[in-house]
């Protein structure tokens, strides 16, 4: 790549003044009070509240403005001056507010009061919250507890995660999927596999010592872009950047530093990838397995030769097991193969491989690009061969760096948030809480929709988050939520989840986490995990929106409270009034982790969870680190065959939104204008379809199971993108996902390659 090369739609470095001007209009947007705006100048401290978008690391030596664009949007989002009071829904009724796009419905500012739906006039009324508690937890004494399920957003806090765990168990069942399930559980049992930790083993410390970092399938200029920071420093040190994503992102390839007098007034930016490869999407097995072949490669020449060794002998020889296996699987492996799934020819593989044996330690980050693929696990286990092959695990400057997305989607996990039951501590629960939790196997987020699909659900709680609009086959999904008995919907602003009432819904508004909780005993604070596993306290600084909102901790402990009644040995008013209780038994439950919390949350830099994989300990079955042999190089071995001139679909996210939550209808960074219906498409496909920039398609999945799924009303744009590959918006495009197009094993819906065909557009 040269490097002066960037991209076409957006010819600019990411951050700079456009990022200003981004952070600007979105105050404005949302008639944030100039007061108010200096909150962000709080965002990310220690004396202030983790933002509530990504999970980027929270340095212990902050900058100035430690938030970026995207933090900026989502503290503007929470903090506007719009309101939605009981009034609104007097004039608006629910069928009216169906026809309203997902960004305008939470456009219409904070929800203020707990409201439950009347069928009669097909609007939500105010509730109290007594008696909001008192009928939510009748309607769930009356229901088989198999029949329900609790589903947590990643911006839950370490507490409220504890607390519904509890609450679910002590209910009678593990049905407590969550976000993760949506996008890093390939992650969780692909690291958990391989290294016997299910995270990341990077922290920031190893930015200052890594020799080489890789990015494969992760946006960082749109998804975390208080990385850049870091990419920054490390570039000026030299260290190059190998970059494997189908298209060319902006925030991958320049970034000129918003807190930079330098980068700002003059034309001066950084180049952030020294190697930039657009691997096809679903090639990325193909792609590692072509760099570990060189490499295994090179290292049976200087064995022949005598000459020192390529790989690290030593380390795999004490370290790791089945080498041996999957050396032989490498050295065995076509080229013709490898270029023709991976896109990418030998070349460009040994100038990334040349770079890789040069380098003592190396960071490999990635994102859902490896793992929202139904060969997800497997991408994972190959980033793991990668690293081991030299060493790259339990060293300074070296292992792999999953970007986690909700800003503590990893936490909530680490304290019992999971549907497995060997993932958490049943027994010591048992003993500490007196009560006999359940042993079987609960529902993850695809088997929760499954059964909502086959009629065998009859309720929902929904903490944070707008699951309708986020899941897959979204055609098949509304109308069976709508049917459910009962949904409960935990939440700060009005969004589709609501509009698709069941038998009996609620609206329970909550704080958000950047406003004052005010508890019984005191003002209250709460703790997260961020992407590099270290824990911090977070605690608002703002007055409420509206003083008739609740925290998420009082929700869940209402509810607990309302439906457990005595058959809990918790004292959930107690609980509710203060959170230092919750911190208390989180630590007899995980005294490795959480002992003495209290005293240990407001560490600048967090407090680091122990990892043994860092200190070269493996909690795997054989006690090494594993190497794994792919099950096949393509994505989709066990898929229909495509048919002729079929493209592969991957799914985005652009720089207006935060997962479902789409703050404007541009994406600057590719140059996308006031909608967000677009294809972006390589022209050469455009040509063999005889297509324009701007003409209007449809696609429709290729898929034998009868099942018709199809989106009209996209719009065609040219762009840097692979050749029988596509891309389209998030959440727009996941009723062209079948439900059963997931990852092996982690069963995590496959967004980033779905077979579509196009075809003309009825509108």
């Amino acid at each position: 790549m040269s490097k002066q090369q960037k991209s076409d739609a957006y010819p600019y470095a990411s951050g700079g003044w456009g990022s200003l001007k981004a952070v600007t209009s979105i105050l404005l947007q949302e008639k944030v009070p100039l007061a108010n705006s200096q909150v962000l100048m709080r965002q990310n401290k220690p004396d202030g509240f983790m933002c509530v978008s990504c999970s980027w690391a929270k340095p212990a030596d902050p900058h100035t403005f430690e938030f970026c664009e995207s933090g900026a949007k989502a503290t503007a989002w929470d903090l506007t001056a719009k309101r939605v009071t009981p009034d609104f829904f007097e004039v608006h009724t629910v069928s009216e507010l169906a026809t309203w796009h997902d960004h305008d419905l939470e456009d219409a500012g904070r929800l203020t009061e707990p409201m439950r739906y009347d069928p009669a006039t097909d609007r939500y009324v105010p509730i109290a919250w007594e008696q909001a508690f008192a009928e939510i937890g009748a309607e769930l004494r009356g229901f088989d507890p198999a029949s329900v399920v609790f589903y947590t957003s990643g911006r839950a806090s370490l507490e409220t995660s504890y607390m519904l765990q509890l609450f679910a168990r002590m209910y009678g069942n593990n049905n407590l999927p969550d976000s993760s399930n949506m996008c890093h559980e390939s992650t969780a049992v692909g690291l958990k596999e391989a290294i016997g930790v299910g995270v990341g083993t990077v922290m920031l410390e190893d930015f200052e010592k890594t020799d080489l970092m890789f990015f494969f399938g992760q946006n960082v200029g749109t998804n975390s872009p208080r990385m850049l920071h870091h990419l920054q420093d490390a570039r000026k040190r030299g260290v190059p950047i190998i970059t494997f994503n189908p298209l060319r992102e902006p925030g991958l390839l320049h970034f000129a530093n918003p807190q930079s007098a330098v980068d700002m007034l003059t034309p001066h930016d950084t180049q952030i990838s020294t190697q930039y490869h657009q691997v096809k999407t679903g090639g990325d097995t193909a792609a590692l397995l072509g760099i570990c072949k060189l490499v295994i490669e090179a290292d049976d020449r200087a064995l022949s030769a005598g000459a020192p060794r390529v790989v690290d002998s030593e380390f795999i020889r004490e370290h790791t097991n089945g080498y041996e296996s999957f050396a032989q699987y490498a050295r065995d492996a076509s080229w013709d193969d490898i270029e023709r799934v991976s896109g990418l020819p030998r070349a460009a593989l040994q100038e990334a491989a040349d770079e890789y044996v040069k380098a003592n330690a190396v960071t490999a980050h990635y994102g859902m690009g490896l793992t929202q693929h139904r060969m997800g696990v497997q991408n994972v286990r190959m980033l793991v061969n990668l690293l081991l092959l030299r060493g790259n695990v339990g060293k300074p400057g070296a292992g792999p760096s999953p970007i986690r997305g909700h800003s503590n989607v990893q936490g909530q996990r680490t304290v019992g948030i999971t549907e497995k039951p060997e993932l958490a501590p049943l027994d010591q629960l048992a003993r500490q809480f007196l009560f006999e939790p359940p042993r079987e196997k609960g529902m993850n987020t695809v088997e929760a929709f499954e059964a909502l699909l086959d009629g065998k659900l009859n309720a929902i709680v929904n903490l944070g988050g707008n699951l309708v609009r986020s899941v897959p086959d979204r055609y098949r999904i509304e109308p069976a939520w709508s049917a459910l008995p009962l949904t409960v919907n935990i939440t700060t602003k009005l969004n589709r989840s609501q509009l698709l009432p069941g038998k009996r819904s609620y609206m329970l508004p909550c704080l958000s986490r950047i406003e004052i909780d005010r508890q019984a005993g005191g003002e209250q604070a709460v703790s997260m995990e961020d992407s590099t596993a270290c824990f911090h306290g977070s605690h608002g600084v703002v007055e409420p929106a509206a003083p008739t909102l609740r925290s998420e901790p009082f929700i869940v402990a209402g509810i607990a409270k309302a439906t457990l009644g005595e058959r809990s040995t918790v004292d959930w008013d107690a609980w509710r009034d203060d959170y230092t209780r919750v911190r208390v038994e989180m630590g007899k439950t995980w005294p490795e982790m959480f002992e003495d919390f209290e005293t240990r949350m407001w560490k600048p830099g967090g407090v680091v969870r122990p990892l043994p994989a860092r200190e070269r300990t493996w909690k795997t079955k054989s006690g090494k680190a594993e190497f794994m042999v792919p099950e096949a190089l393509g994505e989709d071995p066990d898929m229909p065959e495509r048919e002729p001139g079929s493209l592969r679909l991957m799914t985005l996210r652009s720089d207006g939104q935060f997962n479902t939550t789409i703050y404007n209808l541009d994406d600057r960074f590719r140059g996308v204008k006031g909608s967000r219906m677009v294809v972006l498409m390589n022209p050469a496909d455009m040509a063999k379809r005889g297509l324009a920039a701007g003409d209007r398609i449809a696609l429709e999945t290729i898929a034998d199971d009868g099942v018709e799924r199809r989106v009209d009303g996209f719009s065609v744009m040219s762009f840097d993108v692979p050749e029988g590959c596509i891309g389209g918006f998030y959440p727009e495009c996941n009723p062209l996902l079948p439900l059963w197009h997931y990852a092996k094993e982690s069963k995590v819906p496959g967004a980033k390659s779905i077979p579509v065909r196009v075809t003309a557009s009825a509108r």
